[in-house]
């Protein structure tokens, strides 16, 4: 059936009959939706939203991550053929999904594009749909989260990442990869007390009461350790999930704006991902992939794997819980 279905579709981001389902789709050609999902403005009846945000202005290096959306959705082609590996529901099947396409933005208006962002995701959660999110650099979080915390109130973040995102910054107007978490903390949009921060490897003097796993704790106590602490620490109530591709060691996502050595191997993200099932995850997003610092594609491939194995969790915290 697979064979027979290869050789007639196309571009089902456009043609497919249903939201469900998996796409046989050469993963070669037709239109790159995130695993050839529907490209549809119309959230009725949407239970989660796949949203990109060509955003890198607020890097502190190198630029390049407007282009992780594009190229996250092109890795995805090689996914919508089978079940989740290693998951025993498939969200394909079960879940109405959607590519929702880009947040508009004018490029030229920095100071405008966390209110944009904003109601961006508000629409989508309004709709009771929840969102993923391809970014674009990490400061895109801040303001997904208050669009979430209007919803949910203050949540519990699990933030995998090199870098704590809690440089101190009170100036509201400043748009800066390198202190979202610090504002969202300050704002209210986070519960430091349910939240924790997983291979981390830079230096912070005051982590505002976040709970932090560094990557050599990953390393040396393992992944089932850092997964329990992490599940314990969140507990029942709404959870983010926000990963920076950096939080991969660069020998496994080399595109990144701003890697460090030491950091999680491919498989112990996955390994993670997977077991944090259980959580109330309510949304997430994966960011910082920088495609121009990768000939290669491999950043963009864990940046694939690592938004499907949020849906995943998505799905599980709609189903199983």
């Amino acid at each position: 059936m697979a064979l027979e279905d290869a050789k007639s579709q196309v571009d089902t981001a456009f043609t497919r009959a249903q939201q469900r389902g998996y796409s046989f789709e050469n993963a070669f050609g037709g239109a790159t939706s995130f695993l050839r999902r529907s490209y549809t403005k119309d959230l009725t009846g949407v239970d989660l939203a796949i949203t990109g945000v060509p955003f890198d202005q607020a890097v502190t290096h190198r630029t390049g991550t407007r282009f992780g959306p594009r190229a996250i959705r092109e890795a995805s082609t090689l996914q919508p053929y089978d079940p989740p590996y290693g998951w025993p529901t498939n969200p394909l099947d079960e879940l109405n999904i959607i590519d929702y396409g880009d947040v508009a933005f004018d490029y030229a208006k920095v100071s405008d594009f966390p209110e944009t962002l904003t109601a961006h995701i508000r629409k989508i959660l309004s709709a009771g749909a929840g969102s993923i999110t391809l970014g674009g650099d990490h400061y895109i979080t801040f303001p997904i989260l208050r669009a979430y915390a209007e919803k949910f109130g203050p949540l519990g973040v699990i933030h995998f990442d090199a870098h704590s995102d809690l440089w101190p910054d009170d100036d509201l107007s400043r748009i800066d990869h390198g202190t979202m978490m610090y504002k969202a903390v300050k704002q209210g949009y986070v519960d430091p007390k349910r939240s924790v921060q997983i291979g981390i490897r830079t230096t912070t003097e005051d982590y505002l009461g976040v709970h932090v796993i560094d990557a050599r704790e990953v390393h040396e106590k393992g992944v089932a350790h850092a997964v329990e602490l992490a599940k314990s620490i969140v507990g029942d109530k709404p959870t983010y999930v926000t990963f920076d591709i950096d939080a991969l060691d660069p020998a496994y996502a080399p595109g990144t704006g701003t890697p460090v050595w030491g950091g999680l191997h491919s498989w112990q993200a996955a390994a993670a991902l997977r077991d944090l099932a259980g959580i109330n995850m309510v949304g997430g997003d994966v960011v910082e992939v920088s495609p121009p610092y990768d000939t290669t594609g491999a950043t963009a491939i864990a940046g694939a794997h690592v938004a499907y194995e949020l849906i995943c969790l998505y799905h599980w915290a709609r189903t199983q819980r």
